[in-house]
């Protein structure tokens, strides 16, 4: 299984906003092929994002993975989707760029941080991209986990 934050791994971390309030995220159309991959092996991806914002539930829905935003707790809720599964946290991957994930990072598997993560994070991850987030990273470690 992998889970992955969004914002800052799935994306650049920038957000374009329009006047009228829409947001907009750049994403990479190699970490959506490997995320594919993934599930024809049959992987599980999942997101939780501390977020909660359309752009998030619409590029997970297109890659058909599931979504939990809103998250605060990301650590509790990813135990939860792991035993769900039948899965030990040893045999999970989780992704993630920033200080709600470093629970995640310390505490499940195979912590990596993105390339270009908080420096807080670096310090606790198994594994650190090569890429940046929202430019490869998660096709960088699809790769590596297959």
């Amino acid at each position: 299984m992998l889970i992955c934050d969004f914002d800052g791994v799935m994306t650049d971390n920038r957000v374009l906003v329009s006047e009228d309030g829409k947001e907009a995220v750049f994403c990479n159309r190699g970490d959506g092929l490997g995320i594919e991959m993934l599930k024809k092996k049959r992987i599980d991806v999942v997101v939780i994002s501390k977020e909660k914002n359309k752009v998030v539930q619409a590029r997970c829905q297109k890659l058909k993975i599931k979504c939990l935003q809103g998250i605060e707790d990301k650590y509790s809720l990813a135990l939860k989707e792991i035993r769900e599964r039948g899965l030990k946290p040893k045999d999970v991957c989780f992704i993630g760029n920033d200080a709600p994930d470093i629970d995640c990072i310390k505490n499940i598997g195979i912590g990596v941080a993105v390339n270009d993560s908080h420096k807080s994070v670096l310090r606790f991850a198994d594994y650190i991209t090569e890429k940046k987030g929202g430019e490869g990273a998660v096709r960088e470690v699809a790769d590596l986990i297959l």
